[in-house]
């Protein structure tokens, strides 16, 4: 899953900790975040977001978020574009730092089990996790209890497979994200054939 040569592929816990050395000053806006990590800024992007869809009540908004790198990932984009009031946003370069690090440390973890194999050509594999992500979006703002865990979790997973440009975690990542469509489809067809038993009820 990737154009290069396994063997010369910086690990993305080593950009993550070299990132903020080329700060440009006490504060950074996330649109120079996103062009520093460059083809990995994507991938970043998605972790990110799947977990901040764990949260109670950030789903909804997530799923939303989220077309905007699916449609981009799709349509081959190098790093993706935030609505404005978003990418312009500044961040602190210190506070910056410290998740970067903090960052560094989960992912040189995964880092441990997880690695590139099983490649696949690297703007296929953008276009197929952009797809797969687009379907799974709409899943995060569906109003039922706690249905927004699995596709979140499917997203981390995703990420991280394009992350480490593993194969292997890829196949995984896909097959658990038909699994959590289905589940929302089949979540859909009851609530549409409840609707439908209990409408002469109260007709």
């Amino acid at each position: 899953m990737g154009d290069a040569n396994a063997r010369t592929r910086v690990p993305t816990s080593e950009i993550l900790r070299a990132l903020m050395t080329d700060a440009p000053g006490d504060t950074v806006s996330i649109a120079w975040l996103l062009e520093a990590l460059r083809e990995r800024s994507f991938g970043l992007v998605l972790l990110l977001m799947g977990l901040l869809a764990l949260v109670p009540g950030g789903s909804t908004i997530v799923g939303v978020l989220l077309i905007y790198p699916a449609v981009q990932m799709i349509l081959a984009r190098q790093a993706p574009s935030l609505p404005g009031f978003i990418a312009t946003r500044h961040i602190s370069t210190a506070r910056m730092a410290k998740v970067s690090l903090r960052a560094a440390a989960f992912l040189q973890w995964i880092e441990t089990f997880s690695k590139p194999r099983w490649q696949t050509p690297f703007q296929a594999t953008k276009r197929l996790v952009g797809v797969i992500v687009l379907l799974l979006a709409p899943t995060l703002v569906w109003p039922f209890p706690f249905s927004h865990v699995i596709p979140a979790l499917v997203i981390v997973l995703l990420s991280l497979a394009y992350l480490e440009e593993d194969g292997v975690l890829l196949c995984a990542a896909l097959g658990s994200a038909l699994v959590s469509l289905a589940i929302t489809g089949l979540t859909i067809w009851a609530g549409i054939r409840v609707t439908d038993w209990l409408a002469p009820l109260f007709g």
